[in-house]
């Protein structure tokens, strides 16, 4: 046919030589249309089995313009020349072998030890347990004998007044400052003290030692007679606080909080205040909310038929936002309306986990609640029951209660009752009579008393805070009645602490009153030290660590797990967590071990690898926690140092060298490279600094004070600092120095080391090193461990940033490898080498590569009439050639207009090739969801039924009238939306000023996918279609794409994304229909035959429950940033 065609024309050149085969699939081309040709002549494709040729043959007569482009044959040839020219610069100025070598030959300065999984592990979590044991035992025990005898001992005052009360009021100097201040405005007669403070970098805060500070919340009168017994008393627990430290200096914050909201802690500090009012309540804390009473089922009814409107329909719906704020993830409920009929007011149909994602569901159906129809409590009760009884769902099964707000009504609903809940009352019903009319409050006040429940009036605003919380007195009976039984610890899930000490998990204890009459419930936390989460054991490697979960199946203890600002989202739900079985297995107390394949993010959240990990995880008895360890394969050995006294030498005398430690000094950068030490806690006394320059001068000065064996310094952690800065300067003198990197091109040569070292040569190359001096921490290492083969790291660039300058500055892309070492049939990676690529002269080398010249040739175009192929160098206009990374990020380009483009995700690049990769399944993605995400504010809006510009503003004077027409027992409670971030502050909840504040984002992240080998496709796309070639670099993380340019932009497809964008999470609707498996508490104190019911609201003050409850916390500290610990049977218990 084509011997044919040419004579009919006789310009058609004759049959190209010939070439191997392209892939069978591959069975026409679309030709692309010069722009000044008729388009309407048709046009004919012509390919031959060996060689695709593209021209324009006109049928009734003319010349034919041809013009071949590749075969896949010399795209494989490209492909192998660059797998050569990269492995050979690795081998060479790598130094994999050499490495090797130099291990093998310092044998005898290590030892290879093996960390076994269940011991260490096992190890750990006894260790937590015994450090809490002892917190319970100890300190925490005699806290709350004190305070159960001080509450006692002590004397009821009716005539008590402010001036009689001596105490350092935390927000004072706030205060002061304030012109509105409540004090300022109403001259407060509470004598203050005035206390100097000093640095403690432990309480990252200014504290004073002598003193306890007091803070009351914003909403509640200080002069009250309440508060003011209550600040008379708890003085006496100043010495207790002192005399624990005494006893036990590792003790951080020491917190007493009382159901009155007075807030103790020792040491004394000055409140962390907001700008805007501080709505901080110790009675809304997490920790508050979960020891006061056991888990509940909680179904909240609404009344909304249509004498429900205006403000009180306000109120109500403030109400309910107010109530499932002291819900906590132990709990489970759900909300509905009802007039004539009852209906769910969101998509849950049934009683869901109280989580901050459901609650957020709820508050936000709520606003939409319109009042309309007549009462109906038959319809609102019978729904309420329903839910309750359904045992078909997830739930708490433990306190069941219904909690009815309305306006008010005549109707009993008694035979509801009868049917549903009596004799035996299992469900406690609340009722809440809203708003301010002249209903009768009978049946109200009946149905609570007849059910063990209490009545409550909402009248205003500022009624809505205290009564839609007292409830947990009621649920809190049983408890008190249970006595010793019910004196266990309970444990928390994490939250972040109000005075800045970051993540933390509590254990409350629940003491009682003695006295026959008290003010209310009150509780006391003790914070453990910092527990740092990521590497409790250095041997474990860059990729193993330890975590721990709750009973909820939520993270308490992960390397991932990290503070933000304003806190209201769950931080890490199941992150780290492999399968369900793994989990559940946790759960429920067991021990186990697994061996799994699944997907790590980076640390730098670009990439994703597929890796595998060992689990290993054991209970952590006395609590409801489970502690699980993570290691990879290779992290199964370790190198453990075993260095002489000579080479530990710090100061040496000549001749005798001190071999090692002297290439850690300064003056031999020069010559052996620049040395980055990791920021570890080598010795007790060893300051800290974020500059690692300066960190490795405090190093310096502290080892020529002390020995390297000294009992102050972590020896495991400083012999390998100091084995390794030896092994890697022998390969400096080995392979390094006497190389020409600029022959190859190459900016720099380095090594990072298990034991902390990484070390760049030449000594000026240091200037542009941008890694984490902590390889554990550098991405580029705990990917290198994780990936066999080249692993290259474009330098990291957002698509909003401007592009690189390459004219003022020289770029690098980094190519790394692990050094795996056998040893006595012991395989391990104790070390990463890599080298820094110059981007402008690997970019030359790369089209000169992906040619058809050899070294003799000189590149020769192909035009519309020879005979040869198109190749990457001399066809750059017409042929688009790059290497994209296994994330989709551009490595290197042969289009130089591209190369400040080089580190940006390739969508970015060129969005229609990259969308055909993903289609073609070159690559494959993920999607996550970002729980700790840290955002900038919205601008301020529309906050729902109670937005702040109608409640919030008039506050603070509102509060303080109420409270000078109250009398002296004027405890008002203002209206918020509930226990905030880590200040509670109405700040957190989007106020201008506020900096940060959480927030979901999503992530995307790619990966290579199924394909292989090389690969043709087409981008169809009419009289715009491309045709291009992919192939995988062999040992590396390379993608090789030879694809013709875009000469239109009309089939410009869809853009894919790799940035993180905001995000509501997951759909909760379709999340709650399969629940994940959890947990609750192992103890209920739901029930006691000789609970006195008969005190159940009669108006809308709520009188002191009989019993008091005093909780006790200890506090795991979880969120400070990561950092290699050293070995746990040292120091277990002054990390927690």
């Amino acid at each position: 046919g084509l011997h044919a065609l040419s004579s009919k024309w006789p310009s058609w050149p004759s049959p190209a030589p010939a070439h191997p085969p392209l892939l069978p699939h591959l069975q026409s081309h679309p030709c692309t249309l010069p722009p000044t040709y008729p388009p309407t002549r048709p046009w004919l494709l012509l390919v031959t089995p060996q060689i695709t040729w593209c021209g324009a043959v006109p049928v009734l007569g003319g010349g034919a313009l041809l013009t071949p482009l590749f075969s896949a044959h010399r795209m494989q040839h490209w492909a192998r020349r660059l797998e050569q020219e990269i492995d050979g610069v690795m081998r060479i100025f790598g130094g994999v072998q050499q490495l090797r070598e130099i291990y093998k030959d310092n044998r005898n300065l290590f030892e290879v030890q093996e960390n076994e999984p269940q011991k260490l592990v096992e190890k750990v979590a006894g260790d937590i347990e015994s450090l809490l044991d002892r917190k319970v035992q100890g300190p925490e025990g005699r806290l709350a004998d004190a305070a159960e005898n001080f509450q006692k001992a002590h004397r009821w005052q009716d005539n008590i007044k402010e001036e009689d009360i001596l105490y350092y009021d935390a927000k004072a100097d706030a205060e002061l400052d304030d012109p509105e201040s409540e004090d300022v405005e109403r001259g407060s007669k509470v004598s203050t003290l005035r206390l100097d403070f000093v640095e403690d970098s432990n309480f990252k805060n200014k504290v004073n030692y002598s003193y306890t500070a007091v803070q009351i919340p914003t909403d509640i009168y200080k002069g009250s007679t309440v508060i003011l017994n209550e600040l008379n008393w708890t003085e006496a627990l100043e010495n207790v606080f002192i005399e624990n430290r005494r006893q036990d200096p590792t003790l951080l914050w020491q917190v007493f909080g009382s159901a009155t909201g007075v807030t103790r802690y020792y040491p004394a500090t000055p409140w962390r205040a907001p700008k805007k009012i501080d709505l901080y309540d110790v009675r809304r804390r997490p920790w508050y909310i979960q020891g006061a009473s056991s888990p509940k089922d909680m179904v909240i009814i609404v009344d909304v038929s249509g004498s429900v409107s205006g403000l009180t329909l306000k109120l109500m719906k403030t109400s309910v936002c107010e109530m499932l704020d002291t819900l906590s993830d132990d709990d489970y409920v759900n909300v509905a309306s009802f007039n004539e009929k009852a209906q769910p007011v969101s998509c849950f149909t049934h009683l869901v986990q109280a989580n901050v994602r459901n609650k957020k569901v709820f508050k936000e159906a709520v606003q939409g609640m319109v009042a309309k129809g007549t009462t109906g409590y038959k319809a609102g009760f019978e729904y309420a029951f329903d839910q309750l009884q359904n045992s078909n769902i997830t739930r708490a099964n433990c306190n069941k209660m219904i909690m009815m707000f309305t306006d008010g009504g005549e109707d009993r609903v008694q035979d509801v009752f009868e049917k549903y809940n009596w004799p035996n009352r299992t469900v406690r019903v609340f009722t809440f009579s809203v708003g301010q009319h002249n209903y009768d409050v009978t049946p109200l006040q009946w149905m609570a008393c007849a059910n063990k429940g209490y009545y409550f009036e909402i009248p205003s605003i500022g009624a809505i805070r205290i009564n839609t919380q007292e409830y947990l007195d009621v649920l809190g009976r049983p408890m008190v009645l249970a006595g010793k039984e019910a004196k266990q610890v309970q444990w928390t899930n994490v939250y972040e602490d109000a005075l800045g000490l970051g993540l933390v998990v509590t254990g409350t204890l629940p003491v009682f009153n003695l006295t026959q009459d008290g003010p209310g419930e009150k509780k006391v936390r003790f914070p453990l030290p910092p527990g740092k989460a990521p590497n409790l054991c250095p041997q474990l490697g860059a990729n193993g660590y330890v975590f721990a979960i709750d009973l909820n199946g939520y993270v308490l203890l992960h390397p991932n797990l990290k503070p933000q600002v304003n806190h209201q989202l769950p931080r890490a739900c199941d992150s780290g967590l492999p399968g369900r079985r793994i989990r559940r297995s946790m759960i429920d107390g067991n021990k186990g071990h697994k061996q799994i394949r699944t997907l790590v993010k980076s640390l730098d959240e670009r990439y994703v690898d597929e890796v595998v990990r060992n689990y290993t995880w054991v209970p952590i008895r006395s609590t409801n926690y489970s502690l699980g360890l993570v290691l990879p394969p290779y992290s199964t050995f370790y190198l453990q140092a075993n260095l002489s006294d000579q080479i530990l030498q710090v100061k040496c005398k000549w001749p005798a060298p001190c071999l090692h430690f002297e290439f850690l000094l300064p003056s031999s950068f020069e010559s052996e490279g620049h040395v980055f030490i990791a920021p570890r806690e080598y010795c007790k006394d060893l300051n800290a600094s974020d500059n690692n320059t300066e960190f490795l001068k405090n190093f310096i000065e502290l080892m020529e004070k002390v020995t390297p064996d000294s009992k102050q310094c972590n020896n495991f952690l400083l012999h390998n600092l100091i084995l390794d800065t030896g092994i890697t300067q022998q390969l400096v003198e080995r392979v390094w120095r006497d190389q020409d990197l600029n022959t190859y091109s190459l900016l720099a040569v380095f090594a990072a080391t298990d034991g902390g070292i990484t070390r760049v040569f030449p000594n000026k190359a240091a200037e542009d090193w941008t890694e984490n001096p902590e390889p554990f921490n550098a991405s580029f290492y705990r990917r290198s461990l994780d990936n066999h083969g080249y692993i290259f790291k474009p330098p990291h660039q957002d698509a909003l940033l401007r592009p690189l300058e390459l004219e003022n500055d020289t770029v690098g892309i980094l190519v790394s490898t692990a050094v795996e070492l056998s040893l006595g049939g012991r395989t391990l990676r104790p070390a990463v080498v890599g080298v820094k690529l110059d981007l402008e002269a690997w970019a030359e080398k790369f089209k000169v590569l992906a040619s058809n010249r050899t070294h003799q040739d000189q590149p020769q175009k192909c035009g519309p009439s020879s005979h040869c192929e198109m190749d990457c160098e001399v066809n750059n206009e017409d042929l688009l050639c790059v290497l994209i990374d296994d994330g989709g990020f551009l490595v290197l380009s042969n289009q130089n207009h591209q190369w400040d483009q080089v580190g940006r995700f390739f969508s970015e690049v060129d969005a229609n090739l990259m969308l055909a990769l993903y289609n073609n399944s070159f690559y494959t993605r993920k999607e996550s969801y970002d729980y700790q995400a840290a955002c900038a504010p919205q601008p301020p809006g529309n906050l729902g039924a109670a937005p702040r510009g109608v409640f919030v503003v008039s506050l603070r004077r509102g509060l303080r009238l109420s409270a000078a027409g109250a009398g002296e027992l004027a405890r008002v409670y203002g209206w918020g939306l509930g226990a905030l971030g880590p200040a509670d502050s109405a700040e957190a909840e989007g106020s201008p000023e506020a900096r940060e504040s959480s927030c979901v984002m999503k992530q995307t992240q790619y990966y290579f996918g199924s394909v292989n080998a090389s690969y043709n496709a087409i981008i169809d796309c009419g009289n715009c279609s491309r045709l291009f070639h992919a192939q995988r670099l062999t040992n590396t993380n390379l993608l090789f794409v030879v694809a013709e340019k875009p000469l239109c932009s009309q089939c410009e497809a869809g853009r894919l994304l790799q940035k993180e964008t905001h995000s509501d999470g997951p759909e909760q609707c379709e999340l709650v229909q399969r629940p994940r498996y959890r947990r609750g508490p192992h103890i209920c104190f739901d029930y006691n035959a000789t609970e006195d019911t008969s005190d159940c609201g009669r108006g809308a003050s709520f009188p002191p429950s009989l019993g008091v409850l005093v909780s006790l916390q200890l506090l795991l500290l979880l969120g400070l940033p990561p950092r290699p610990q050293p070995q746990v049977p040292a120091h277990a218990s002054r990390r927690l």
